[in-house]
């Protein structure tokens, strides 16, 4: 694992920071143009930290925008990617040009809905999507028939399935009828559609999942497709452990 997940290679710094393109700052590296903290650098692969690290080009500094997030409430039959090969709308469809630059801190598969984090803030998409930072995400699940006690406690203890533990922090039933089954659920780590292949190896097909909170910001009452920016103080609040560089 990446001892610093905030890093990236010197070309893609630039335009994370919305300051150029990776073409136009490779030329700038190949060119002997642009310094990092004042050193000449010429290796476009060159590992930086875009946030913290200082940059020039022919001695004047970058311009870089402001640091931005945005929490946005998921629609469903729309693809967390920036394009798509089949022509599929995109969360990006959903925002204004200027805040097409975000990028998602984590995904959720075309069909799950809910609350999803777009940032320009490299570290801070790093920190969210850390497993080692062990941030909660809360999902309301609704899977088909009837989910057991004792199904419930088989989860609860971990599921293998494709080599990796599935196990969520904490699973909770809310309304369990023959037809359907309503539970909150838990997850800390998110690997690649770990709910519903959870609920899967028991025998359920998850019907509908909404992630509703991501540590200890909560979805609220915002409407699906609809987005609004997140201030520093409610970040700092509801991610604690987050050190923002100033």
């Amino acid at each position: 694992m990446d001892k610093d997940p905030g890093k990236v290679p010197l070309e893609r710094a630039l335009s994370k920071l919305g300051a150029a393109s990776r073409s136009r700052t490779r030329e700038w590296i190949l060119a002997g143009r642009l310094r990092v903290n004042g050193r000449t650098v010429r290796d476009p692969m060159c590992r930086v930290t875009p946030e913290t690290d200082s940059f020039t080009v022919d001695g004047k500094p970058v311009a870089r925008d402001e640091r931005l997030a945005i929490m946005l409430n998921k629609p469903g039959s729309v693809v967390t990617t920036r394009s798509d090969e089949k022509g599929r709308r995109t969360v990006f469809d959903l925002l204004p040009p200027e805040l097409r630059k975000l990028h998602p801190a984590g995904r959720l598969d075309m069909a799950s809905t809910g609350l999803l984090i777009l940032t320009n803030d490299t570290r801070f998409s790093a920190f969210l999507t850390d497993p080692a930072n062990a941030i909660p995400r809360v999902y309301a699940v609704t899977a088909a028939g009837r989910v057991t006690p004792e199904e419930l406690r088989k989860a609860g203890e971990g599921i293998m399935d494709a080599g990796e533990l599935l196990k969520p922090s904490r699973i909770t039933p809310r309304k369990i009828s023959g037809r359907e089954s309503h539970l909150t659920v838990e997850l800390t780590e998110g690997k690649n559609r770990e709910i519903r292949r959870l609920f899967g190896a028991l025998g359920h097909e998850v019907v509908k999942l909404k992630r509703i909170a991501f540590g200890g910001l909560k979805l609220g009452e915002l409407q699906p497709g609809r987005y609004r920016r997140l201030t520093g103080e409610e970040i700092r609040s509801c991610f604690a452990a987050f050190n923002p560089v100033r």
